[in-house]
Parts: C-alpha cells; sequence; structure tokens
C-alpha cells in the first residue's frame, strides 16, 4: 500500500554514520532511520550478539521463561531506575501498554471512565489508541471516531492542567513526551514537567513519559528524564532499544508496577530472544562506552558549529534540542530541502514543516559532525 511518500534512493549497506546505495555513492546519515540506529549501522556488538542468537534459538511464546529477555529486562530497568518491564515491538505498542495500564489502575481505584492528560502536537504512534492521544489533527483526519479517554492540554501549561484536575474526577494519568519530535523538536520545560510530578502525586495520577525517540542515550542520559531528576511512574520506550530490530517496552516502578497481572496483556513476538539479545548489546555499549555522555559533548558541538554558520542567516529562527536530538527552526515550509540534502550526501529530516530535525547516530565522530553541519549550513543558506 502506498502510506509512504519515498524518496528515490535504495541503500544496499551501512557503516557507522554512513549509508551506500546501490549504486555506490555515500551518505551521512543524520537521521538514524528516525532515532533508531543509535549505534550507527552494522554494530559489530549488535551483529555478534544476533548472529549469536539466531544460530540457537529465534523464538518461543511468551508462555514461557525467556532467558534473552530476563537479562535485558534487568539491564534496561537499572538503566531506567525502574522496576519491572513489558515488551512489545514498537513505541505504538509500547505505549498502548501504558495506556491500557492507566485505564486498568484507573478501574482498580473506582475510576468508571478514566481519561489520560494528553498535550498539543504530542505524537504517540498511530493504532487507534496512541493516534487518539497524538495531538496532531493532520494526523487524526479520516480515522474518526477516535477512541475516546483523552484530554488535551497545551504543552508547557501547567495552570491550564491543574485546571483540568479542578473540573474533571476522571483524570487519572498524564502522557507526555520530554522532547515532542513530531512536533518540531519542542521541549517540554523541566518545570513543567516537576510540576506535573508534583500534581500527579496530589491527585494520585501515573506521570508516564513518552520516551519512545528521546531515550536510549540519546538526550545526554539513559532516558532525558533523568537529566532533570525528574522519576516518572510510567516510562516508554522503543526506536534505538535494540538498534533496528523491532522492539518497546513500558517501564513501570511503584504502585504502577502492580497495575498488570497474567491475562492483562500480552504480544507474540514481544520480547523474543532475537530483539531481547540485540536490545541487551545495545543497553551494554551505550551504558559500558557512555555514550549517553558522548551525546550530550557531541550535540553541544554540532550546535555551536551550526550556530556560528547560520549566525547572518534570516531563514533561521532558532536550534534547539538535547544532546544529539536538535531541530533547525527556519521562517518558512523546508520540506523541500529533504531531497536537496539527499542529493549532497545528506540524510535529514523536516518535522512540523519549518524545522529540520537531527538524529545522528551517537557514535560520531567531530570531523563527521564537522562535515554534517557544513552541509547544512550551505544548504540552509542556499535555500535562504
Amino acid at each position: 500500500m502506498q502510506t509512504y511518500a519515498r524518496l528515490p534512493v535504495t541503500f544496499s549497506h551501512g557503516e557507522g554514520v554512513f549509508l551506500f546505495d546501490t549504486q555506490g555513492r555515500r551518505y551521512l546519515d543524520a537521521l538514524s532511520g528516525i532515532s533508531v540506529t543509535n549505534l550507527g549501522h552494522a554494530h559489530p556488538a549488535v551483529t555478534a550478539a544476533l548472529q549469536s542468537q539466531a544460530a540457537r534459538l529465534l523464538h518461543t511464546s511468551n508462555l514461557y521463561q525467556v532467558a534473552a529477555q530476563e537479562a535485558l529486562a534487568e539491564a534496561l530497568t537499572a538503566a531506567a531506575g525502574m522496576d519491572r518491564v513489558f515488551f512489545g515491538n514498537s513505541g505504538a505498542e509500547a505505549n498502548e501498554a501504558a495506556i491500557k495500564l492507566a485505564r486498568l489502575y484507573g478501574h482498580q481505584r473506582g475510576v468508571e471512565k478514566p481519561a489520560i492528560i494528553v498535550f498539543d502536537n504530542a505524537f504517540h504512534g498511530r493504532t487507534l489508541a496512541t493516534l487518539s492521544a497524538t495531538g496532531n489533527r493532520k494526523i487524526q483526519a479520516g480515522f474518526e471516531p477516535l477512541v475516546a479517554g483523552f484530554i488535551r492540554a497545551p504543552l508547557n501549561d501547567l495552570a491550564a492542567v491543574r485546571q483540568i484536575a479542578a473540573n474533571n474526577a476522571d483524570v487519572v494519568a498524564v502522557l507526555v513526551e520530554p522532547i515532542q519530535g513530531e512536533g518540531g523538536v519542542r521541549l517540554a520545560e523541566p518545570e513543567f514537567l516537576h510540576g506535573l510530578r508534583s500534581l500527579c502525586d496530589q491527585q494520585q495520577w501515573l506521570l508516564m513519559l513518552d520516551e519512545v525517540q528521546t531515550g536510549n542515550g540519546r538526550c545526554g542520559h539513559y532516558f532525558a528524564c533523568q537529566g532533570m531528576d525528574l522519576q516518572p511512574d510510567v516510562i516508554t520506550t522503543a526506536k534505538g532499544l535494540a538498534n533496528g530490530v523491532p522492539i518497546g517496552a513500558c517501564l513501570a516502578r511503584g504502585a504502577a508496577a502492580e497495575v498488570f497481572g497474567p491475562g492483562h496483556h500480552g504480544s507474540t513476538y514481544g520480547g523474543n530472544p532475537l530483539a531481547c539479545a540485540a536490545g541487551l548489546a545495545v543497553v551494554n555499549t551505550v551504558v559500558g562506552e557512555q555514550l549517553a555522555a558522548r551525546a550530550t559533548e557531541a550535540g553541544n558541538y554540532l550546535r555551536r558549529q551550526l550556530q556560528q554558520g547560520l549566525a547572518d542567516c534570516p531563514a533561521l529562527v532558532e536550534i534547539r534540542g538535547r544532546g544529539l536530538m536538535l531541530g533547525i527552526q527556519l521562517r518558512r515550509d523546508c520540506g523541500e530541502l529533504v531531497e536537496r540534502a539527499l542529493a549532497a550526501g545528506l540524510l535529514i529530516n523536516v518535522t512540523a514543516g519549518n524545522t529540520i530535525r537531527l538524529l545522528p547516530p551517537l557514535i560520531i565522530s567531530d570531523a563527521q559532525l564537522d562535515e554534517l553541519a557544513a552541509g547544512l549550513i550551505a544548504l540552509i543558506k542556499d535555500f535562504n
């Protein structure tokens, strides 16, 4: 089905931060499959883990104990500071699990129609429930009726959330992205998130963070919330967790970790041995090689290069983000820059119409950042 507007290129293989097309041309990958290949392409630790696991066991049902899943669960909960984890196949599945967990939490407290507060411009997935939680009418249009049970508020407007609390006894949870990736690389302010934490404690709501895109070292800590000393009840993640092998995870702590029992949720392929072997290799590499700290260093370096190079560029509105998740907002729609960048050997993405989204692999070197910055500065100045 024609659900994608594909670019005219086919890649044959990748190595580190580079992809190579079928004609042998090299591209610097500053998108990482939208924050998926955080370790770059053909990373030796992931390749070795996949080869070893594939030679022994690809799949067993979750009716049985899965050693690779238990090992990944232990490593991931330790990295996150959480108690338990459910594994699915994607970020949408991880968020579906969080939504179901919140609803069951509400019913266990006697709330008949539990509701979740979500935010304008958020993106939580394309299944019906996560689509309904998403704050983008363009994505929702044509798929009505949407799933009920979501109350929308402006991002970074704590007064609006307090007003919802005062007028709606059915709220049981808040679902928020620390940085809205699809929404234009827009940051939830730390003061706002800490305000949500206090409000959730007062109201006995669950604070649920969607870290599908921001997690796994991307924003300077294993999870972005850790850089703000913020402890949520639920974290969802997926994209960078297995460096390209499909997986998603819904982590919980405290009372939230006790909500699900046998039969409440499940996934045929979720947390299978192959995906978990890759995930464990990723967690061990990100933690062991301190790649989250490298993301901060590299992100700051790239931002300085871009700010200096675009200082006199009238098209520039703002460069924002955290770690190696950066957005360059321009004064007008810039979608055509994606094809221009492709022609120049750079893989980028434009989100929210006017913002270039950069998500390069965490292993990118300073010399490669220089190449990326020089290419982007030339493109943006020419576009101006």
